[in-house]
C-alpha cells in the first residue's frame, strides 16, 4: 500500500505536497487534489483548435496549389482533387472536438 499524497497549487502558482498519515500506509492507494485556475481551461481549449486550424490551413494551401495544376492538366481528376481538398479539413474537427472535452471536463 502507498500512503496518501496531497499535491495543491497554491494561488501564487507555487506547488505544495505532503503525504497524510505520516509514516502510516493508508488503505486508498493515491489522492491527488489539482486546483486549475479559472483561465487555464480556455487557453487549452483554444490552444488545441487554434493548433488544429492552422496545420489545416496550411496543408490545404499546399494540396490546393497543387490541385490547381492537376484540375488544369487532367480536369477529370477534379473529384479526386476535392477530396484530397478536405481530409485535412477532419483535424479541424478533431481540435473543435478536444476544445469541447477540455472545456466540459
Amino acid at each position: 500500500m502507498i500512503p496518501k499524497l496531497a499535491i495543491r497549487f497554491h494561488d501564487d502558482g507555487t506547488l505544495f505536497g505532503s503525504l497524510k498519515g505520516g509514516s502510516r500506509y493508508q488503505e486508498n492507494d493515491l489522492e491527488v487534489v489539482c486546483m486549475v485556475d479559472e483561465w487555464a481551461r480556455p487557453i487549452g481549449a483554444a490552444l488545441a483548435f487554434f493548433g488544429a486550424s492552422i496545420a489545416t490551413g496550411w496543408a490545404q494551401s499546399r494540396i490546393g496549389a497543387a490541385g490547381a495544376g492537376t484540375i488544369a492538366e487532367k480536369p477529370e481528376m477534379a473529384g479526386i482533387v476535392i477530396i484530397m481538398e478536405a481530409i485535412p479539413e477532419t483535424m479541424t474537427i478533431l481540435g473543435f472536438v478536444i476544445a469541447a472535452i477540455i472545456m466540459l471536463l
